[in-house]
């Protein structure tokens, strides 16, 4: 039996091209599978006219966001059931989501979060409560039709890319590659018979002046070291370094919550999508007697410059963003990831790693690019390392991100 509250909508009905369900304002919302080149641009643009409505928001690349909904660029398709689908109203599009299937994701220890029954949605955006509920129950009836009895969402689509509905922190500008959304989303959510499963935070750093004494203690402790070495990541061996780097993160990250493996394909996609953006100072690979154990990635954030052009690199935007390739200079800096060795994770030298690196970052970030403001994040709220080395380098969380739940059946 459906939970009361929400609605499984009939599967059949997909077959004739879409369903309908009653709604507000007194007409009906028809719920239309995306399955074409033609529907995947409708869908990315659609998404594109919600965010341009709200404060903060900064447009990304169109191109970028198509090719994350194309099974012939993203490898996430390789391992993954996907179904698009849009909300109309008196043929007028209202909303969009996503509801997918990760089959790494149902092969991971249910205790770390996803597993066994486990599907997704993702790429919410609803014009008012009646569509929100339309769709998640569109999402709902897709999932439990593929013998799903689980939903957890927003994920858009990997948990690598864009997971978690901001909850707290839209009252300034996301950092590259963050959800940024309105608030009465997540009470649509919850009304829908969803509850939290996980929190994620971002941590707002002032990178401008140096840690406190006893992270410079620590720091200090670590160069004296012979065994340990900071060392720049290498552009010219640019393929080996990204491999080196996603070893360690598998590693690293395989006993935490959401946790999914990167596949070889997801590796070579992510060393080419993420080359421009590295600049060797700011990445650091941290090796013990010669041998990589821990790394920490910090990107420019290109949301100051694609705010500039709106998102559009033509007709004149490319110049815009050559330009800022070229020295990001004064770009906040924000570290989406960072890995020690799990053999290493209770010991004292995972947390002087930690700091090593992030002190070489922020002396090239405030000393090279004249950048003021460091960001990190995703960190789970139970990340109790990671929260120890925010608390103790005195950064504040500024974002939060929910990731809700709900059973099928």
């Amino acid at each position: 039996m459906a939970r009361a509250g929400h609605r499984r909508l009939d599967l059949k009905q997909y077959e004739d091209g879409g369903v309908t369900d009653v709604a507000s304002h007194g007409a009906e919302i028809e719920i239309v599978p995306v399955n074409d080149k033609r529907g995947r641009a409708a869908f990315v643009d659609l998404g594109r006219a919600f965010s341009d409505r709200l404060p903060h928001f900064v447009p990304q690349l169109r191109s970028e966001q198509l090719e994350l909904v194309d099974p012939g660029k993203n490898p996430f398709f390789g391992h993954a059931r996907v179904q698009l689908f849009i909300a109309k109203r008196a043929g007028q599009p209202v909303g969009r989501i996503s509801a997918h299937i990760d089959e790494l994701a149902l092969a991971m220890p249910a205790e770390q979060g996803f597993g066994p029954g486990t599907g997704f949605f993702g790429y919410f955006d609803a014009e008012d409560e009646g569509v929100a509920r339309a769709l998640l129950d569109a999402a709902d009836g897709w999932l439990a039709g593929q013998g799903m009895n689980r939903m957890l969402g927003p994920i858009s689509l990997s948990i690598w890319e864009e997971p978690g509905l901001l909850v707290r922190g839209a009252d300034h500008p996301p950092m590259l590659l963050m959800g940024h959304h309105p608030p009465h989303y997540a009470g649509w959510i919850e009304a829908a018979g969803f509850t939290r499963a996980k929190t994620l935070y971002t941590y707002d750093l002032d990178i401008s002046k140096p840690f406190g004494p006893l992270v410079q203690r620590i720091v200090q402790s670590g160069q004296k070291n012979a065994r340990i070495t900071i060392r720049q990541v290498d552009k010219s061996r640019w393929d080996e370094e990204v491999a080196t780097i996603l070893a360690i993160l598998n590693d690293a990250w395989s006993d935490n919550w959401g946790f999914v493996p990167f596949t070889p394909a997801e590796v070579a996609y992510a060393g080419k999508k993420l080359r421009p953006l590295i600049f060797e100072e700011l990445n650091m690979v941290a090796e013990l007697d010669g041998r990589p154990v821990a790394f920490m990635l910090t990107w420019p954030d290109v949301n100051g410059a694609l705010a500039k052009i709106r998102g559009k690199l033509f007709p004149l935007g490319w110049i815009t963003m050559l330009r800022w390739m070229r020295h990001p200079k004064g770009a906040g800096m924000r570290v989406p990831l960072m890995g020690v060795l799990k053999e290493f994770h209770s010991s004292r030298l995972a947390s002087q790693l930690a700091f090593m690196m992030i002190e070489s970052i922020r002396l090239q970030a405030n000393g090279k690019f004249g950048s003021t403001r460091g960001e990190l994040g995703w960190v789970l709220e139970d990340n109790q390392g990671m929260v120890a080395i925010a608390d103790a380098i005195q950064s504040k969380v500024n974002r939060e991100y929910a990731i809700y739940e709900r059973k099928l059946v």
